[in-house]
């Protein structure tokens, strides 16, 4: 795997450089946490409807962007507010300053810094880190995933009599479709559901075994480059197909345990045109 043996280029020794990912990753949270504890004066722009964006989105990702561009100069980065830098070495940084800016404007906790790698066309590594809720996340292919720092259990086995989902479904998803998303969980999968309002968080309840899985309408990559990989490496099996699927791409997937998955295939047959 060309993130371990082959991650060259960058100029750095001494430490694993997903370590400096995750520095960046935890400056951005500082950054983004004094705004958050100002947020009667931070500007709140919108970009669609329920579709908000704020300067502390802007000003982490400029942070995000000039630092992995100091650390890894042959790298590309494609962010959510608009960074966009070509590199040389076909790796390419996804970044989502602030995933659940929603919750972050309303004083919500569920909002965290996404920085993920994407190479040869897949999800390659992630670091998640959520200030507010003291988690951050690290992992990916050959990298064993980590929160805060300890590694993380395997994905526990679907038990369907106590199964719970996460689901996310963007706003300009069809009410048809969203009717039918809660009507198949509710009555033929006859489990819990949860909407918390960031695919990241959502994700990162999947790797905590909080839900068993997550199935989305709307995601942007953005949104899951960074927990993917993290996900990966716990057993975790997703339904994107990434040889026909472009960066600025909207998403309609599902996440989770191998047998979650299987489950819910039907489900997305039915919703899934854009």
């Amino acid at each position: 795997m060309k993130l371990v043996a082959d991650w060259n280029g960058s100029g750095l020794s001494g430490r694993g450089k997903e370590s400096i990912v995750e520095d960046i990753a935890r400056q951005a949270g500082d950054i983004a946490l004094t705004h958050f504890h100002s947020l009667a004066t931070v500007p709140v722009d919108s970009k669609g409807h329920l579709d908000l964006v704020t300067e502390a989105d802007r000003e982490v990702e400029r942070f995000v962007i000039e630092s992995l561009g100091r650390a890894f100069p042959d790298d590309g980065v494609f962010g959510e507010e608009g960074g966009n830098v070509r590199g040389v070495s076909g790796r390419v940084w996804v970044i989502d300053p602030i995933d659940g800016t929603f919750n972050f404007v309303r004083g919500g906790q569920n909002w965290a810094i996404s920085i993920g790698l994407y190479e040869d066309r897949r999800p390659a590594f992630g670091v998640i880190h959520a200030p507010v809720r003291g988690l951050t996340l690290t992992g990916g292919q050959a990298i064993e995933t980590r929160l805060n720092g300890k590694p993380m259990p395997p994905l526990p086995d679907l038990d369907l009599s106590r199964a719970a989902m996460g689901i996310g479904l963007h706003p300009s998803v069809a009410t048809d479709d969203r009717l039918e998303v809660i009507r198949f969980i509710s009555d033929d999968l006859r489990i819990s559901f949860r909407c918390c309002g960031s695919a990241t968080l959502s994700l990162i309840e999947v790797a905590m075994g909080e839900t068993d899985g997550y199935i989305s309408l709307g995601d942007s990559t953005w949104d899951v480059m960074a927990a993917l990989p993290i996900l990966s490496s716990l057993g975790a099996k997703d339904t994107i197909d990434w040889d026909h699927t472009e960066l600025a791409d909207k998403l309609r997937f599902a996440c989770g345990s191998e047998e979650f998955v299987e489950r819910v295939r039907p489900l997305l047959a039915r919703v899934s045109h854009a």
